[in-house]
């Protein structure tokens, strides 16, 4: 934490440490962070009318309080983290704590990294965009990475509980507004990056820097695996002080696959020279298993054994999971961006092998990127036969826009395959009404998600559950 000046008491002891006025308690700290949205430089004197006794800033106001310490620093959002974690005892210097980052795969390779290791007899944590959770334990998650105070607070939690390894999913959101600042990372994974989030970075470069800035502030004495098939993916390394390991299918690497077989019951691989069958479905799938296996070596642990554990998993809820009814096979992804949305067709694409239909509900969130939109309808259009345009979770926005822009830049040709249909439940009862047998149906975009987020309120909505009254439905005739 850089101090640039100080004023008032320095020896105070605080009760506990916030970054919103609100929740600040008597005798607490307030860290004025500067945000997106508003300027926590704002709400100063709230926080210390609601009884912040020391307020941490960039800028020093005006007027300043005498009974109130103030600290001035380089970085709100770096003090918020470090101090955070001074607060709550370090946890992670006692944790052997993992970071993964990458547009798509973040959640499956954390979810399978947790599954493994507790089938590997540890304690462990997981911190993801589905859920958090204590060796079994659940806790909700609201964000892929939880802000400052709590991660710092869950970590301490994860060590009281027993814990010893901990998987994170790190967002690039989380990376730029320094919520992992003062969590030492035993080491760090790139999975894959594509098209996603420039509503908030700007553009695909300034993304690229927020995945990068993960790797590059690695210690020495942590790994760093990157996936060596991504053509970023020696980007993402170049910097770092860290021991540097890659994983691949298609280029050499440290740890190498093959995908001998792909169908709906799972995948054959040649996996470090062991040909491995494994539950989980798809190319991108290896790509997650790959990460698995590399990171369990690289924390010590023994190939033949985690090969054999990594056989029994299943993938992450969501996450590819399939519904078979009547003879259709109806597949739920969250695959919500181009690269993901591409990468399921194109394991549905090869396990159908051209026998059957392949129909595609997908929409676009609203209040998100909006220059993916005519990506996604453009690769939903090319790789099925039908693709149902619907809405994801629109937000604030009309949904009817949304479709709209969707729509722009498909060629008459490619319009010809596509049917608007904004209600969710609607363009799911069409898809599978409009199958017949041994047709496959994606249903892409919210995958775990069990709500719709409209104007404000979240509907409850789940896919899998949708899709399940469906087929349900067709019993009856």
């Amino acid at each position: 934490m850089a101090l640039r000046a100080t004023q008032g008491d320095m020896e105070l002891g605080v009760t506990g440490i916030y970054f919103d006025s609100r929740q600040v308690r008597q005798d607490g700290l307030f860290v004025a962070v500067p945000g997106t949205q508003v300027d926590g430089h704002a709400f100063i004197p709230k926080a210390i009318d609601q009884g912040a006794r020391v307020i941490v800033c960039e800028v020093l106001p005006e007027e300043t309080r005498v009974h109130v310490t103030y600290v001035q620093v380089a970085s709100a959002a770096v003090a918020l983290g470090e101090m955070a974690a001074n607060f709550y005892g370090n946890p992670s210097e006692k944790l052997k704590l993992v970071g993964i980052t990458g547009t798509n795969g973040k959640t499956s390779t954390a979810t399978l990294l947790h599954r493994l290791f507790i089938a590997l007899g540890y304690q462990v944590g997981l911190i993801s965009t589905v859920e958090n959770k204590i060796n079994e334990e659940v806790l909700p998650a609201t964000h892929t990475t939880p802000d400052a105070v709590q991660l710092q607070a869950l970590l301490q939690r994860m060590l009281q509980a027993g814990c010893t390894h901990v998987f994170m999913e790190a967002s690039s959101h989380a990376i730029v507004q320094e919520r992992m600042a003062g969590t030492r990372v035993t080491g760090a994974v790139f999975t894959n990056i594509s098209h996603d989030h420039l509503d908030y970075h700007g553009d695909f470069n300034s993304y690229i820097k927020a995945k990068k800035k993960l790797f590059d502030g690695l210690p020495k004495t942590a790994f760093a695996l990157t996936n060596a098939d991504d053509k970023r993916g020696a980007v993402m390394v170049q910097n770092t002080a860290a021991q540097i390991h890659t994983y691949g299918i298609k280029t050499d690497a440290d740890f190498k696959a093959k995908v001998l077989s792909n169908t709906l019951e799972g995948l054959e691989l040649s996996i470090q020279q062991h040909a491995v069958w494994f539950g989980l479905i798809g190319r991108f799938n290896a790509y997650n298993l790959l990460a698995v296996l590399a990171t369990a070596l690289l924390l010590g642990e023994e190939e033949e054994e985690v090969l054999l554990q990594l056989s029994r998993l299943k993938s992450a809820t969501g996450r590819f999971e399939t519904v078979q009814a009547h003879g259709l096979t109806v597949v739920i992804d969250y695959a919500h961006t181009p690269d993901a949305l591409e990468n399921v067709l194109a394991t549905l694409e090869e396990i159908n092998d051209g026998r059957a239909h392949i129909y595609t509900v997908v929409g676009c969130g609203g209040n998100r990127d909006k220059t993916k939109r005519p990506l996604m309808a453009k690769i939903a259009a090319a790789k099925s036969t039908k693709a149902y345009f619907t809405s994801d979770n629109p937000r604030d926005e009309d949904p009817e826009q949304i479709l709209a822009d969707m729509q722009e830049g498909l060629s008459p040709v490619e319009l010809r395959k596509v049917l608007s249909i904004a209600d969710r439940r609607s363009a799911i009862k069409a898809a599978i009404l409009g199958a017949e047998e041994g047709d496959m149906i994606l249903v892409a975009g919210k995958g775990h998600e069990t709500y719709q987020e409209i104007k404000g309120v979240k509907h409850p909505f789940d896919d899998k559950e949708e899709v399940k009254k469906i087929l349900a439905l067709l019993n009856q005739k």
